[in-house]
């Protein structure tokens, strides 16, 4: 998503709760700002250019987010605009962001998919979002639903591995930059500030995150759902390594799957650990191939001990098989 720091300065912050959010005294990252379900409507519109104006003053003047007015328009960057130039406003809610808000916590606040909510704003790696941008909201028929409506969406929203993958970073002060990766003895990184992913071009070469029997593999499975990545059979307590250098970018709880660690590895490539018991890694912390970031659990979801391991290409899940040495 096309960053517009001048843009963004101009742009007030704000959240509040709404819906409650589980409780616990190390909240992962997308639980971390809860989000008010404010978005405002804006209609279809053309506008037309004064002499001044620039990108920003056109979001303030609308409502609608900046990304959206790009892509209406074909607009290149540096986004100069000429008096008297027509732009096109598409109509839609949008969403102003908060500092810290995630994704996540976003579509859960307007019981959406979150997948849907990046599609329609041309969200690319690594789906950092930023204080005041404007995200367009999936269209709903019918008059807005009503404080209750959003609460009890909210209840029953459901996550997938992809949106944790990318929707689960804090959104981002205008001018700020994502952490960098850190020696383990460093402090975890604050909960409202994103994981940078390692600067370095990372090359696809991928170790086993530990030896087992693969007990369910990639892709359909009998029961219609799908596997996008393997799960290989171990006893409990077993050590979980980095497959990879890369950097913790997620380290906590997620439903269904107990403790999850995800690895950013670089050039859009992530690796996914789940059912995970003991968590040795902190969100923030450099690793590299080979390194303990975790033990396997002794049941919890899938009722006996294994692993889930993934890898994926930006938001494209990969088969592991074909990535990871033979034997």
């Amino acid at each position: 998503m096309r960053r517009l720091a001048a843009l963004l300065a101009l742009l007030a912050t704000g959240a509040a709760p709404l819906a409650s959010l589980p409780r616990d005294p190390t909240p992962p990252a997308w639980i971390s700002r809860q989000v008010t379900a404010g978005a405002i409507e804006v209609r279809p519109q053309i506008y037309k250019v004064k002499p001044g104006d620039t990108l920003g003053h056109v979001v303030l003047a609308t409502g609608a987010g900046a990304d959206a007015i790009i892509q209406a328009n074909q607009l290149q960057a540096p986004y100069r605009l000429r008096p008297g130039q027509k732009l096109a406003i598409p109509g839609g809610r949008f969403h102003r962001v908060a500092r810290g808000e995630s994704g996540i916590a976003i579509a859960r606040a307007y019981g959406v998919s979150w997948s849907d909510i990046a599609a329609a704003n041309h969200l690319t790696e690594p789906f950092i979002l930023r204080e005041g941008d404007r995200l367009l909201l999936p269209a709903i028929k019918g008059p807005q639903p009503s404080a209750d409506t959003l609460a009890a969406r909210a209840r029953a929203f459901k996550m997938d591995l992809d949106d944790l993958v990318t929707g689960s970073e804090p959104a981002l002060a205008p001018a700020a930059k994502p952490v960098k990766s850190r020696a383990a003895a460093a402090p975890e990184a604050a909960p409202l500030q994103p994981v940078a992913e390692p600067s370095a071009k990372f090359a696809p070469r991928f170790g086993w995150p530990l030896k087992g029997k693969i007990v369910r593999p990639f892709g359909p499975l009998g029961n219609g759902s799908r596997n996008d990545g393997v799960n290989i059979a171990t006893r409990s307590g077993a050590t979980i390594a980095a497959a990879a250098d890369g950097a913790i970018a997620y380290a906590s709880t997620y439903p269904g799957f107990g403790n999850v660690v995800l690895i950013r590895h670089g050039s859009g490539w992530i690796t996914l650990y789940g059912h995970a018991g003991t968590l040795l890694v902190k969100r923030g912390q450099a690793v590299k191939r080979g390194d303990p970031i975790a033990t396997v659990a002794a049941g919890g979801p899938v009722g006996e001990p294994q692993l889930h391991f993934e890898i994926r290409n930006g938001r494209k899940a990969v088969n592991p098989i074909d990535w990871l040495p033979a034997g």
